[in-house]
C-alpha cells in the first residue's frame, strides 16, 4: 500500500469523528430540550416516563433513525464490510462519548460518571451508570480502528479478528451479557406490565457481571494485540541471528 492510500484511510477515520461529534451535539441538543419539556433533566428520578401523548413512539424512531445514520456513514466510509462495521462502530462510540461530554456543558448533567442514565429503549429501557457505556464505546473505537484500516497498518490483525470463531462467540457471550446486566431490573418488573417497568428505578449496578461482560466483548481486541505482539517477538528473533553473524562475520 502506498502512502497516499494510507493517508486516504486515515482521513477517512478523522471524517467519521468529525460526524460523529457533530451528531452528539444535535443529540444531546434534542434530549436536552426533550428532557426540559418533561423536567426530566436528571433522569433518576421518580416517574422517569411521564406519559406525554406521542412521545414514546417518536423517541423510539429517532434511536433507530440515530442507528441508522452511524451506521450509513460506516458504508459511505469504508471500502469493505470489515472496514465499513470498523466505521461504524468508531462513529458509535464517539457519538456516545461526546454525547455525554455536550450534554454536561449544555446542562451541567451528568455530575459524575456514576450518574444513573437511561441508555436505550428497545427492546425495554436500559439503565446503566454513565461510566458503563463510555467503557463500551472506548472498546467500540479502539476495535473499530483495527478493523477499518489497511493490513498494511495493522498486519495481518483485521484477518484474524473475522476469521477466530471462537472469540467471536466470546465476543457474542459478552454482549448478551451486558445487555442483561443493563436490562436486569426491567426484565424482572415486565411481569407486572408497562407502568411497571417504566417506573423502574435501578438501585444497584451489577458492576462485577459488567466487567467480565466487557472482557468477554472485548477477547477479539484482545486476541489481536497478542498475535501483533508474537510476530513481532518472532521477527526479532529471526533478526538476531542475522545480525549476529553479520557481525562475527566482521
Amino acid at each position: 500500500m502506498n502512502i497516499a492510500s494510507s493517508n486516504s484511510t486515515w482521513n477517512r477515520w478523522f471524517l467519521v469523528i468529525l460526524y460523529a461529534i457533530a451528531m452528539a451535539w444535535v443529540e444531546s441538543a434534542v434530549v436536552f430540550d426533550l428532557r426540559s419539556m418533561m423536567n426530566r433533566i436528571e433522569p433518576y428520578q421518580k416517574d422517569p416516563f411521564p406519559i406525554i401523548e406521542g412521545f414514546g413512539w417518536v423517541e423510539l424512531i429517532r434511536e433507530v433513525s440515530t442507528v441508522v445514520m452511524l451506521f450509513t456513514v460506516g458504508i459511505l466510509a469504508g471500502r469493505t464490510w470489515r472496514a465499513r462495521i470498523g466505521y461504524f462502530a468508531i462513529g458509535f462510540g464517539v457519538w456516545d462519548i461526546f454525547y455525554y461530554i455536550f450534554l454536561k456543558i449544555i446542562c451541567g448533567w451528568p455530575h459524575s460518571i456514576l450518574n444513573w442514565d437511561i441508555l436505550f429503549l428497545l427492546p425495554l429501557p436500559w439503565w446503566g451508570p454513565v461510566l458503563a457505556p463510555v467503557l463500551i464505546s472506548l472498546l467500540l473505537i479502539f476495535w473499530g480502528t483495527l478493523a477499518s484500516q489497511s493490513q498494511k497498518n495493522f498486519e495481518r490483525i483485521p484477518a484474524l479478528i473475522l476469521s477466530n470463531r471462537h472469540v467471536w462467540c466470546l465476543n457474542f457471550a459478552g454482549i448478551v451479557l451486558a445487555l442483561y446486566v443493563f436490562m436486569a431490573d426491567t426484565l424482572a418488573a415486565a411481569p407486572r406490565g408497562l407502568q411497571a417497568v417504566c417506573s423502574v428505578l435501578p438501585e444497584k449496578f451489577n458492576w462485577p457481571l459488567f466487567l467480565l461482560a466487557l472482557l468477554l466483548m472485548a477477547m477479539p481486541v484482545i486476541r489481536a494485540c497478542w498475535h501483533q505482539a508474537t510476530q513481532k517477538r518472532a521477527r526479532s528473533q529471526i533478526s538476531r541471528p542475522v545480525q549476529d553473524l553479520d557481525a562475527s562475520a566482521t
